[in-house]
């Protein structure tokens, strides 16, 4: 049987601007439970490094239903920080069998 497990997803909210008028942001960790981390094949990871210079580390199944915005932000796994990026792939839920109909890219960041 296929089991996810729990991430954090770092969200960043804009609360307003500095005096200069650049966005101030707050992180709140949300707890995201059910997510599949998979390892993606060679091949995903050679063609993700050659057109998007990126370092594929997982990619992440995320549970139907799940409203989070999951493009371009910091996801901890594991203990670790990681970035997901591109746009997260989502599925029709009645199309897709189990509980999961979105994926998303993750790369190692620091």
């Amino acid at each position: 049987m296929i089991k996810g497990e729990t991430v954090i997803l770092i969200e960043k909210t804009v609360t307003g601007e500095n005096p200069i008028g650049e966005p101030i942001a707050t992180s709140q960790e949300v707890q995201v439970d059910n997510v599949l981390v998979g390892t993606p094949s060679t091949d995903a990871a050679v063609q993700d490094l050659n057109l998007y210079g990126k370092r594929l580390a997982f990619v992440l199944g995320i549970p139907k239903g799940d409203n989070h915005n999951w493009k371009d932000t910091d996801v901890l796994i594991k203990g670790q920080k990681f970035r997901t990026y591109g746009f997260p792939l989502t599925q029709t839920e009645a199309n897709v069998p189990g509980p999961w109909n979105t994926q998303v890219k993750v790369e190692a960041y620091e």
